[in-house]
């Protein structure tokens, strides 16, 4: 059996282990020892100290560094995995971010659900993105607690919000704020496009290789980069007018009651008359038809933060990638679902 190394030098204690008769059952028992991990192998320490160095390293660095097989550096992460996950018990969340992960190629995709004000994933599953496997998640998170659920943030798709309103009717559903930025980025990316294409020689130079820089924030850009922003706005207007109407938009979040940001919104809206944005005018149709998600955020109970719901989806991404895909849907989960608990 072996346990924690002493400096450089591997441990192998050597016990002996009882074997009982019962007379009540006939058989032949052993002694169940505590410090041993589900593995007999190796003492629980071990397979603890194990799992803490495969939360920030791959299994395959792990396996090389302590000399162990792959799959058994696995088993031995799971039971590690699976203990905080039970410390922190079943869920009683009041506001959640919902989003649906890719988990492989050909739209194979889970949904993930949070806890915001917790600050932690709670599910992980289902078959699909569809309304029948986020049911799923309200089946099993039960009757009681999905009437506690007071906010339900998504984006736009609508299995989500169907499954959402039949399950849990008295939640809010504000649409995730960086979700509809995106859209707003995109429409900026096709102004950026259209107007590369109208114009030729050397008035397109200063918009060739500018892509991001565009759509970057100004304070998150370095001292080149703000230079570069500052050139390629004095240089055309209609790129301009569609940075600083999308550096505004963002202010439609900060308000606490519905009417003064539907007031802003219509303000906003009016001014893209006679700017020729038709990227820009669709995307205020979309916000227009989607308006019950945008109010919903503007309640002051409703304001919590959203972006949990992006960070754990990057979060997932590392995961992923670390170990360059992951077979085990069940691993996937455990690390998914611990990847925001304390370490043990």
């Amino acid at each position: 059996m072996r346990d924690l190394s002493c400096g450089d030098t591997r441990v192998y204690p050597e016990f002996e282990v009882r074997r009982v008769f019962c007379r009540r059952c006939g058989k032949v028992k052993r002694e169940q020892l505590d410090f041993l991990a589900d593995n007999s192998l190796y003492t629980q320490r071990f397979a603890f100290y194990v799992g803490r160095r495969c939360r920030s390293a791959a299994i395959e660095d792990v396996a090389r560094e302590l000399r162990l097989d792959w799959h058994t550096v696995k088993a031995l992460e799971k039971p590690y995995l699976a203990a905080p996950l039970a410390r922190a018990g079943k869920p009683k969340p009041a506001a959640i971010g919902i989003d649906e992960i890719s988990i492989r190629k050909g739209h194979t995709c889970r949904i993930a659900v949070s806890d915001l004000i917790r600050g932690r994933p709670i599910r992980f599953g289902g078959q699909d993105r569809s309304a029948a496997s986020m049911a799923q998640f309200y089946d099993w998170l039960g009757k009681n607690r999905v009437q506690r659920l007071r906010l339900a943030a998504m984006d736009r798709w609508k299995p989500f919000r169907h499954a959402t309103n039949e399950r849990a009717p008295q939640a809010a559903i504000p649409f995730d704020k960086f979700h509809v930025l995106r859209h707003l980025n995109e429409a900026l990316d096709e102004v950026r496009k259209s107007e590369y294409a109208r114009l030729t020689g050397k008035q397109r130079r200063y918009i060739e290789g500018r892509k991001y820089t565009l759509l970057s924030h100004r304070e998150n850009l370095d001292l080149d980069g703000r230079k570069a922003l500052k050139t390629l706005l004095a240089a055309n207007r209609r790129l301009n007018t569609a940075y600083l109407l999308k550096e505004s938009f963002g202010q439609l979040w900060s308000y606490e009651r519905e009417g003064w940001a539907r007031r802003f919104f219509e303000n906003w809206r009016a001014s893209l008359k006679w700017q020729r944005l038709a990227p820009y005018e669709k995307f205020a149709e979309t916000i227009d038809r989607h308006w019950e998600g945008i109010a919903a955020y503007c309640r002051p109970e409703n304001k919590v933060s959203l972006g949990f719901v992006e960070g754990l989806n990057t979060k997932i991404r590392v995961i992923q990638r670390r170990a360059y895909g992951l077979r085990d849907e069940e691993y996937l989960r455990l690390k998914i679902l611990t990847c925001m608990l304390p370490v043990l």
